[in-house]
């Protein structure tokens, strides 16, 4: 029994670890604050945010996208829309608004270099044409309110860090979906040190959703911006790294009231996105085992300890330890899940959707070193 009651220990010490991660991010993971008044004359012509929204295929979302955009108020912005080689509608929708719109513009993007993956390579291009202080990137499935532009540009100046991001709250719709996409917070409020990511610029502590990322103009092209990280699949990680490794800071607030997205849709796209990113995210080389043993052991191994030990009629003090890690992972589960507005079946199933997510990090870690590639909308790149 003192090998099991060990076991129970390591989970309930992980859950326990995860749990208070939870606690003290939550305290500090705020969303920018409402902002009043008039908009101060620029100094200079020209829109203040240049919203920039890369697009490939993306006829069923792009127009929902920029009409919640040019819903935005006060604050000069501009929208640029890039339509990198759709096969569908999508250029032609963009120019129908831009043709309402003057604030609208469409750009044609080139062909896709060697070396390159097919969103930075969009970015980048869209960066180029970009008239404002402040860059707006976000994807074509996320949904604005009308004050997060203006929120988003005040925070960012009043923290003083070149970069400001969040995740959109996010929608889903198959059963894949609901397990697996709110395991960001878990993974970003359970085990980030967000005091540490804003005490130190250590490119280790960046961290960003790639949906919606506000840069500073001037710190973007000083860094490089994404022709720096060009061949990456992550931008959410890769650019705020390459923005810290150049002496910025970047930050993270809560955008769960300011913005909507629906990422993926059914379960296949939602198995192929996550792998897709595996390579620089948990199913790294180096980090592919002990986010595992973080999520394998703090949210599948104390329900397993339990359900074991309720079922073979274990001693207590192991019951005891079994049930408290499970108390644990489950209590700081439900808060995430109120604070995001996840699907309340989803703390209930939470084992489950750790488990999936792991499974997936190890599909597509053994499919790399098999020499498969991760293909996004019929493009692929070597990533590794």
């Amino acid at each position: 029994m003192n090998v099991l009651f060990g076991i129970a220990a390591f989970g309930t010490v992980l859950a326990a670890q995860f749990a208070c991660f939870c606690v003290v991010n939550l305290l500090l993971f705020r969303a920018p604050r409402p902002v009043g008044g008039a908009w101060p004359a620029p100094a200079a012509t020209g829109p203040e945010v240049s919203v920039l929204i890369p697009a490939r295929d993306e006829a069923a979302n792009i127009g929902a996208a920029l009409d919640a955009v040019l819903a935005s108020d006060g604050i000069p912005f501009e929208v640029l829309v890039l339509d990198d080689q759709s096969s569908d509608d999508t250029a032609a929708i963009v120019a129908a608004c831009a043709a309402r719109d003057p604030r609208v513009r469409l750009l044609r993007g080139a062909p896709l270099p060697a070396g390159w993956c097919g969103k930075q390579h969009a970015c980048a291009q869209l960066a180029v044409a970009a008239r404002g202080r402040e860059l707006l990137f976000i994807d074509a499935d996320v949904r604005v309110a009308a004050d997060t532009l203006r929120r988003l540009v005040e925070a960012r100046r009043r923290r003083g860090v070149a970069l400001l991001s969040g995740v959109p709250r996010q929608l889903t719709g198959s059963s894949l979906e609901a397990l697996v996409i709110p395991m960001i917070h878990v993974v970003l409020l359970g085990y980030l040190p967000i005091p540490g990511m804003r005490w130190s610029r250590h490119p280790a502590f960046a961290a960003a959703c790639g949906q919606l990322m506000l840069i500073a103009a001037d710190a973007y092209r000083a860094s490089g911006g994404h022709a720096a990280i060009r061949a990456s699949w992550h931008d959410g990680l890769a650019l705020p790294r390459r923005l810290r490794t150049c002496g910025y800071g970047t930050d993270l607030v809560d955008v769960t009231r300011l913005a909507s997205c629906r990422m993926y849709r059914g379960a296949r796209e939602t198995w192929a996105g996550f792998a897709k990113n595996a390579a620089e995210g948990l199913g790294s080389p180096r980090g592919i085992v002990p986010w595992t043993v973080l999520l394998l052991g703090g949210h599948v191994l104390p329900f397993l300890m339990l359900g074991a030990g309720l079922a073979g009629d274990w001693s207590s003090e192991v019951l005891g330890m079994a049930a408290a890690g499970t108390l644990l992972t489950l209590c700081a589960r439900a808060v995430l899940a109120f604070r995001f507005a996840h699907p309340p079946l989803t703390v209930l199933f939470f084992p489950l959707g750790a488990a999936v997510l792991v499974a997936i990090q190890w599909h597509a870690r053994l499919r790399r070193l098999g020499g498969w590639r991760p293909n996004w909308k019929g493009r692929s790149q070597h990533v590794d």
